[in-house]
């Protein structure tokens, strides 16, 4: 049997980011290298706020397990160590999607702390090549609840409505540390560049919808998505998870959510279908109607929606409460 041309395998950039991450960092990446599609390569940036005096421990260790891996050509995978913007997660992961010098088919966002099953690329790009490749594409799932230790513990939510620009523009439903997306989302992301938003993953699932991209859920999970006291953003799940998202609500956070998107779609919006900038300014136009019956109105000319009859039930009292 002949072997392969690794030239026809796609080639996939893992674009990981760490800030303290010496606890959880090195068993995601033994993950990684432990993939079974081998053309890859992974840029781990590193925050700058990484550099103090306290953190050159990790740093060092960091750099000789990078050493040790690319001493191992057998591997498939070359890993690249960078110094992030140090301005917060959201500007180092854009900071890698903006990078030149990262250059590949496919990406994959992965967060530091995290466990990646053997398969999780390989599944990912074998839904994704059956789509366009001259179109954006975006591939995310369900994740694996995992405790500290690696214990199973449950799952994300699982999210059975069609994904859409309507949707994104109220929630995100893909985390980062599940997509993959193609060349032609990235260059899109690229073009934008390194705007303020509120997430970057959520951020990466508006422009692929808005941009009348395809987007995939995957019911089924290939990751463990580590739950910790020093989780970014932890899981929605559980009842303590929905009223920290109600105080929130409450407390005017979508509000504020909204108000950072929204500038930056402004500065994207050449890249938005017409039906989606149709969307966006109609909802934008009923956030800021005064009476509750013009809001009400304008949210439902907008078709904006959750996945959850829960989470619609959210939607509307933020409406109600002028808190959306």
């Amino acid at each position: 049997m002949s072997a392969i041309d690794s030239s026809l395998i796609p080639h996939a950039a893992i674009l990981l980011c760490a800030y303290k991450g010496d606890q959880f960092i090195f068993e995601q990446l033994d993950s990684i290298f432990s993939q079974t599609h081998k053309n890859l390569s992974l840029w781990v940036s590193l925050d700058k706020e990484n550099q103090l005096e306290d953190q050159d421990e990790f740093h060092r260790k960091l750099r000789e397990y990078q050493d040790i891996k690319n001493n191992e050509p057998s591997n498939g995978i070359k890993m690249t160590v960078l110094l992030g913007p140090g301005r917060g997660c959201n500007y180092n992961f854009l900071s890698l999607v903006c990078n030149e010098d990262i250059q590949a088919d496919y990406f994959a966002y992965s967060d530091q702390d995290d466990f990646w099953d053997a398969d999780k690329i390989s599944r990912a790009l074998h839904i994704l090549q059956n789509y366009s490749s001259d179109m954006a594409n975006l591939y995310c799932s369900r994740t694996r609840l995992i405790n500290e230790v690696g214990q199973d513990i449950g799952f994300s939510p699982l999210f059975t409505r069609k994904p859409s620009f309507p949707n994104s523009l109220v929630q995100n439903i893909g985390g980062g540390n599940t997509m993959v997306f193609n060349r032609v989302s990235r260059d899109i992301l690229k073009e934008i560049g390194t705007v303020e938003v509120v997430c970057h993953d959520w951020w990466t699932y508006m422009i692929v919808t808005g941009v009348g991209g395809n987007v995939v859920y995957d019911p089924i999970s290939f990751i463990g998505y580590r739950q910790h006291e020093n989780n970014f953003i932890g899981a929605n799940v559980g009842w303590k998870a929905r009223f920290i998202r109600a105080k929130l609500l409450l407390e005017g956070k979508l509000q504020e959510w909204n108000t950072i998107n929204e500038a930056a779609l402004r500065k994207a919006s050449h890249h938005l279908t017409l039906k989606n900038k149709n969307v966006m300014n109609t909802y934008s136009e009923a956030r800021k109607k005064k009476w509750i019956f013009l809001r009400i109105l304008g949210i439902y000319k907008s078709q904006v929606y959750r996945q959850t009859f829960i989470g619609n039930v959210g939607l509307w009292v933020a409406t109600l409460l002028k808190k959306i």
